[in-house]
């Protein structure tokens, strides 16, 4: 009877077993339903959150924070691989705090297991960072991390960057739906970040067409050579988003550019620097009148030294104004640094603007030809005036004089009316002077070139001696306001200055500048020699200080608290 009893309950119990065991696995499923529902709405949202932006950095800090939340993660990056192809070059995080990132210092450029993800872009999942061969630890002060889910970004069909999850919440691993989900994301985050690039490059020419119209409509107008070039360096550096713009010109007579406009950052120390032609990034893109750039302007050999402040520079353009054997001078624009390189997508439009300067500068010299042409005209006819009218009614005064002079008795009269004549006689030769000087060509009787050549001939013979070449800066209208007695003296200054350098500073930089303000003329020699030796022969120095007070000058020299020697001579511009 028992037995019967126990069999019975066996045979009740197991259908309820059964049912209980069937009702857990549909909970279950349930469960795994709602949270693919869940996940899904997840991945959906972080989808049109990332596709709703147009500016590029917003839209990847959208897809770190998106990747952070569907996998929950803790910690997110996306690394953007640079144009060589081999490391980082921008990382966007999100988990770490700006006093966090600020105490592990430079950001990751793609070494370890990031830089696996760059050579293999191929989804990426560790369970612990420290076992993987590629990882070689973290840099001090860096929040510890161990699991880990990298997947690639691809922008039409090349890899932009990476996106790098850490530490899982709840101390769970990464798994094959995490993988699968963060792909789906960085697919959809391809077409966004295109579409951001598209909406960015479409501004970027409307900026460049607005330029291009308000710089066709100054030319119109009759602006300036240096109102329009100081236009075209202004919005250049806006568009291209550069700290620094340069504009640099050949120098008549010599082998070398001179930075005639600059504007940004460190503008002062570059405006009037003198380059040379020969290994100089201005001069390579002045020579091939091509497009030259530089990923870091303050590492780059071919960056000419002198007093320029370089610090905190990094990225570089050099574009021809002009095209083949007509190139007219160089555009120079400097990105801060830890900018992006120029691409070629923006060196193309800014070809075309820097055609827009060729432009002005063609222009300006056309109508300062017409001008010159219209004031020799007039010249001209002020000399044919001068010689048909002036001169035959004086000529014609002074013979009725002559003549008059014989009938008259008085002696002191007679002698009135000779000299009177004889005034006439000299007024007329002055007249012709100055017709002779009205029909004269511009600069005829000036010997040699301008001061600017002449200095920079003077720089460039003393190189053998001194062994390397000094940087030249040259400020304000040196040609055209310094006399030429001035210039003689100071040209004379300058090649003994260098001299005494090569002779006996024993220095490796040499800084030569040469400014003026239409009054006085100023040269300053600065080396980082040995200074001027106090018992030394200073029959050089004496010269110097001689052909100052002759001038009406003062000739100064001073060791800096630094070393080395500066030497000032300044004088009068005097009447050029």
């Amino acid at each position: 009877m028992e037995g019967s009893e126990r069999d019975e309950d066996a045979r009740v119990r197991l259908p309820q077993l059964r049912l209980d065991e069937l009702l857990e696995e549909l909970q279950a499923r349930i469960d795994a339903a709602r949270g693919t529902r869940d996940r899904v709405h997840s991945l959906l949202e972080a989808v049109l959150s990332v596709g709703r932006e147009l500016d590029l950095e917003q839209v990847l800090h959208s897809i770190v924070e998106a990747a952070a939340a569907v996998v929950d993660a803790r910690y997110a990056a996306l690394g953007v691989i640079g144009p060589d192809g081999k490391r980082l070059s921008a990382f966007h995080t999100v988990g770490v705090g700006e006093e966090e990132i600020a105490r592990i210092g430079h950001y990751p450029e793609g070494h370890g297991i990031l830089g696996e993800l760059i050579r293999h872009p191929e989804p990426l999942r560790v369970p612990k960072l420290s076992d993987h061969p590629s990882s070689y630890g973290f840099p001090p002060h860096h929040p510890p991390m161990n699991t880990f889910l990298g997947v690639p970004i691809r922008v039409r069909d090349q890899v932009f960057g990476n996106l790098y999850l850490t530490e899982k919440r709840g101390g769970a691993q990464f798994d094959e739906e995490d993988e699968s989900v963060l792909s789906t994301l960085a697919v959809a985050a391809g077409v966004a970040i295109d579409n951001a690039r598209l909406y960015e490059e479409s501004r970027r020419r409307e900026r460049w067409l607005r330029a291009n119209a308000e710089i066709t409509h100054g030319l119109m107008s009759g602006s300036e050579r240096g109102t329009a070039l100081q236009l075209i360096a202004e919005r250049a550096r806006e568009i291209t988003g550069a700290a620094l713009a340069v504009v640099a010109v050949p120098m008549a007579g010599t082998d070398s550019l001179t930075v005639e406009l600059a504007i940004g950052q460190g503008a002062d120390t570059h405006r009037g620097l003198v380059v040379p032609v020969d290994d100089s990034l201005l001069g390579r893109a002045f020579t091939t009148a091509a497009p030259v750039t530089s990923p870091d302007i303050t590492s780059d050999d071919r960056v000419f030294p002198g007093p320029q402040r370089l610090d905190e520079l990094g990225p570089a353009a050099a574009v021809p104004v002009g095209s083949g054997a007509s190139v007219r001078g160089i555009v120079l624009l400097v990105r801060a640094a830890g900018r992006s390189p120029f691409t070629d997508k923006e060196i193309e439009p800014l070809q075309g603007f820097a055609a827009q300067a060729a432009v002005a500068m063609e222009l300006a010299e056309r109508r300062r030809d017409a001008e010159q042409i219209a004031v020799l005209e007039d010249r001209d006819r002020i000399a044919r005036d001068l010689h048909d009218l002036a001169i035959q009614r004086l000529f014609a005064t002074g013979m009725t004089l002559q003549s008059a002079g014989r009938f008259i008795d008085h002696k002191e009269a007679s002698e009135r009316v000779l000299r009177a004549v004889d005034d006439l006689d000299e007024t007329i030769k002055i007249i012709r002077s100055t017709i002779f000087g009205l029909r004269s060509p511009a600069g005829e009787g000036l010997d040699g070139p301008g001061l600017r050549a002449r200095v920079v001939r003077v720089v460039g013979e003393a190189v053998p001696v001194l062994g390397f070449p000094p940087s030249v800066r040259m400020e304000g209208l040196i040609d055209t306001h310094v006399s030429k007695e001035a210039a003689d003296h100071l040209v004379a200054v300058l090649s003994e200055a260098l001299t005494n350098v090569a002779r006996h500073a024993r220095a490796d930089r040499v800084q030569v500048s040469l400014e003026t303000d239409g009054r006085e003329v100023r040269l300053t020699v600065e080396d980082n020699g040995v200074g001027v030796p106090a018992g030394g022969r200073r029959s050089g120095l004496r010269n110097m200080a001689e052909r100052a007070e002759r001038l009406g000058g003062t000739f100064d020299v001073a060791g800096p608290p630094g070393g080395g020697t500066t030497l000032v001579w300044r004088v009068p511009v005097g009447d050029a």
